[in-house]
């Protein structure tokens, strides 16, 4: 309905044009148009001749005459049984005194549309008919012939494909000759950021052109300049933009101007995901919420926010007896709060101040007055109060009518002013609660609460935060017990409830960042450095292509479409590792059974079987390039085999116990073992071609008080995490060779533990049946789920987890909520090693059952 309504507002502004695209089929585009003469019956008694428009367009030509009487005439392409310009000779003469510029049509077929202005069912006209064309500016005639005999070649191909093909070849080429007019811009001084080739979506139909974004508009220029020469969209006016899949591919992008309406101010399908995301991203750059100096700065208190009244403070705090304090008021009271609640609680103002109303100018006037006061008064450092971001706007209306005083420019104090990017207080409360659920807040977030209730609140840390108020305000700054003379302790309690109170501290450490979905930074330096994706391969097909976040995030969106593919029983006892090469088509495995196995994918058999010692081997990898695969064993003993001469290439005697778990970064080799130990090797790679081994160089030893089952690395490989069998989790800071945290996670062995994407969240899984999460920052235990028996292994985006567990199921987790989302069935025994591909959208489990399962996503 709301497109409807915009339609009908479109119809009233183009009134006076019967034409639209909808007189198009699907997939039709419409390319250009002239202005001619329709001629009937030429050369003959009865010629008749209609001024009026012809439309050149993919699979039809269309003729709209000036003359509202006159029907409208299509003349599909398919039926065309000649299209004729004049002779060339008689056309190009010189001295022909009035060329007739016209194109002959020769058709089977005819429909009449919108006869006397009404619209109906067309009406067919079937037989050979012919229609002459004149053009007014006769040099355009051989261009419009030419591209006419395109156009109908194509509509003859025998298969839609083919003509799709080819008509889309002559629109790309008909985009590639032409640009954006500059000349349309609005201001002259506008910066161009981008240009590409797109289509503006309306239902049914589409409108090839090319998009424009500047520093301050959104440009969309049709090919054909139909409705108008040029579609502008204002970025300070956009209120919303999504990212929509078109055609079931990643090419969507819908902008709104407006809150609520339903129907976009423009749709647009790009021709690749790049251009797409480009102007998602330019675009979003400028909208309130996506901008980090739209918001204060979340780890200073309000006072430190201006510098130069800072500076001011500390000098007075600095040359203060004790007890020093920064700040003379507080940021919460009684009288703040009714400062902001006068207009719906009158009685408790006049209760505060003796029966008056506080002066006019003092009073909550204005949003952007009360920040300036906030930001640069000497006394003034209140924060905001919970009715910012809720739902009831009556706060900020005077709607009791109230006799609020006057201010000195003669202004009665009425309702609060409100910035310019509020419609109204509703609006104001709706953008305030988006702020707070902003991506730059939900970062930012946990660094208020250190000031507000956690450990920046007192002692030396609030000092150096520049958050020391007065004793009185702080939990057990006075004893009122203790203070025997009542006068005193009367006007010390007044004193504590009108001041107002700092409250209860909650938290002695850095409260963690809260766990959300990772958002592009705003801050990139290239545009092409952080492209987003969806990859535009069937599932059925392998891509090994560059992927990026948005086809992760595709992925791990549809995770619980994982299907089974295929499974194989590759070995004689449990797998324990599993290693894939880049291009896919080898699986190398590890078992408890001592082999090492390569798997071709293809062929679907084992090509090859290791046998190192006879000690069972614990995990395996690949060195970049898939010229080596090394596997750590019980035997105390690390492995390299060479992939290209198919033996054992190296080995190193790392430990004095078993070796658990091997990780590979930057060339270095880190290697755990229940000795107790994680080891940090540097290792060159030895000349395969002759006796040389490889040179190891040991780096680091992080000593444990137990047995080191599992390790991973974060992202920028500089923290490394552990897991003992007694259930212990250590972080580990590698270029320090320093602990930085250690938690007693679980009751029993620790399975499994994973940095998240981004590095700040730790997951881990034991024995006790327990997923544990760690923020890396602070150490800090933020989560624990239990589910019903243990999970041995599994992939995370930091949100959902994909484990496999002791029963051989496959199961899919809801972090947040802390709950099974899916239960897939796999293997007959434990799952014991998870392989997940780049794109996420492949996986590979090996089992307690000896068998390799595939596993695809099916979208």
């Amino acid at each position: 309905m709301a497109f409807i309504r915009r339609r009908r507002l479109e119809r009233e502004l183009y009134s006076k044009e019967r034409f639209s695209l909808l007189l198009l089929n699907l997939e039709e585009y419409y390319f250009e148009q002239h202005t001619a003469n329709h001629i009937i019956n030429k050369d003959c008694k009865d010629e008749r001749k209609f001024r009026g428009s012809l439309k050149i367009c993919s699979k039809s030509i269309i003729f709209e005459p000036d003359d509202n009487i006159q029907p409208i005439i299509k003349i599909p392409l398919r039926d065309c049984i000649s299209i004729k310009a004049p002779e060339d000779n008689e056309a190009n003469n010189p001295f022909t005194r009035n060329p007739s510029g016209g194109i002959s049509v020769v058709c089977s077929q005819v429909f009449l549309i919108k006869e006397r202005n009404v619209i109906a069912p067309y009406k067919t006209v079937r037989g050979r008919t012919e229609h002459f064309f004149q053009l007014d500016v006769a040099g355009k005639v051989g261009d419009v012939v030419q591209t006419l005999h395109q156009l109908y070649r194509a509509s003859c191909l025998d298969k839609m494909g083919d003509q799709a093909a080819m008509i889309t070849a002559i629109l790309q080429s008909r985009l590639a000759r032409t640009s954006f007019d500059k000349n349309r811009f609005q201001s002259i001084s506008e910066t161009l950021h981008m240009e590409c080739k797109a289509e503006m979506v309306t239902p049914l139909v589409t409108n090839p052109g090319h998009v424009c974004v500047t520093d301050a508009n959104l440009y969309f220029q049709p090919l054909n300049g139909y409705p108008k020469p040029v579609v502008q969209i204002t970025l300070q006016n956009v209120r919303r933009i999504y990212k929509r899949r078109h055609g079931l591919m990643p090419l969507g992008l819908e902008v709104f101007c407006t809150e609520n309406d339903l129907c976009s101010d423009i749709y647009l399908k790009f021709y690749n995901y790049q251009d797409r995301d480009e102007v998602y991203f330019l675009i979003a750059t400028y909208i309130d919420l996506t901008k980090p100096e739209t918001f204060r700065d979340l780890s200073k208190p309000v006072g430190a926010l201006n510098k130069e009244r800072l500076d001011r403070l500390v000098t007075r705090y600095q040359e203060m007896p004790d007890p020093k304090f920064m700040y003379g008021s507080h940021y919460s009271s009684p009288g703040y709060v009714l400062f902001y609640l006068v207009r719906v609680a009158p009685e408790y103002m006049l209760c505060l101040q003796n029966g008056k109303f506080d002066h006019a100018d003092r009073m909550f006037n204005s949003i952007a007055e009360t920040w300036k006061n906030c930001l640069d008064g000497a006394t003034d450092f209140k924060e905001l109060i919970p009715e910012f971001y809720e739902n009831d706007s009556s706060f900020l209306v005077n709607s009791l009518k109230l006799d609020l005083g006057k201010r000195q420019g003669g202004k009665m104090v009425e309702d609060v002013e409100l910035p310019p990017w509020a419609s109204g207080p509703d609006d104001f409360l709706q953008k305030s609660q988006e702020a707070l659920e902003s991506p730059y807040v939900s970062e930012h977030l946990h660094e208020w609460i250190d000031i507000i209730f956690g450990y920046k609140q007192k002692g030396s840390e609030a000092v150096a935060a520049h958050n020391v108020f007065h004793p009185l305000t702080y939990e057990g700054g006075v004893d009122l017990n203790s203070i025997m003379d009542p006068n005193e302790k009367v006007a010390l309690l007044t004193q504590i409830l009108e001041f107002g109170q700092t409250p209860k501290q909650l938290f002695t450490t850095p409260h963690p960042q809260r766990i959300i979905p990772k958002f592009r930074s705003l801050s990139r330096t290239s545009s092409h450095s952080i492209s987003i994706a969806e990859s535009p391969v069937s599932p059925n097909e392998e891509s090994f292509e560059d992927l990026t976040e948005e086809s992760i995030t595709l992925a791990w969106n549809n995770i619980a479409k994982l299907k089974f593919d295929k499974q194989y029983k590759i070995h004689k006892e449990a797998i324990t590792g599993i290693a894939v090469t880049c291009n896919g088509s080898s699986v190398f495995t590890t078992s408890q059974d001592s082999t090492l196995k390569m798997f071709s994918k293809d062929s679907k058999t084992i090509q090859r079987s290791v046998s190192f010692s006879n000690m069972a081997l614990s995990s395996c990898l690949i060195l970049p390039g898939d010229t080596t695969v090394i596997s750590s064993s019980w035997d105390n003993y690390i492995y390299f085999y060479s992939i290209a001469f198919g033996r054992q290439q190296d080995v190193l005697m790392g430990h004095d116990d078993a070796v658990s778990k091997i990780c590979w970064r930057d060339g270095r080799l880190f290697s755990a073992s229940w000795d107790s130990t994680v080891k940090v090797w540097h290792c060159v790679p030895g000349e395969t071609l002759s006796n040389k081994k490889h040179h190891f160089e040991l780096l680091a030893e992080l000593e444990h008080d137990v047995s080191v089952n599992t390790i991973d690395l974060n992202a920028a490989n500089t923290i490394l995490a552990s897991g003992t069998k007694e259930g212990t989790i250590s972080v580990w800071d590698i270029t320090t060779a320093t602990v930085l945290h250690q938690l007693p996670c679980h009751s029993g062995t620790v399975f499994h533990a994973a940095f998240s994407p981004d590095s700040r969240h730790l997951l881990s899984t034991g024995e006790d049946c327990c997923f544990k999460v760690i923020d890396v920052q602070t150490g800090m235990l933020i989560s624990s789920v239990t589910a019903e028996e243990p999970q041995r292994c599994f992939k995370w985006d930091g949100n959902t987890i994909l484990s496999g567990s002791q029963s051989g199921e496959l199961l899919i987790w809801d972090l947040l909520g802390g709950k099974v989302i899916e239960r897939i069935k796999g293997h007959t025994g434990a799952v014991m090693s998870m392989w997940m591909n780049e794109q996420c959208n492949s996986v590979i489990t090996g089992g307690e059952d000896k068998q390799i399962v595939f596993w695809k996503l099916q979208y």
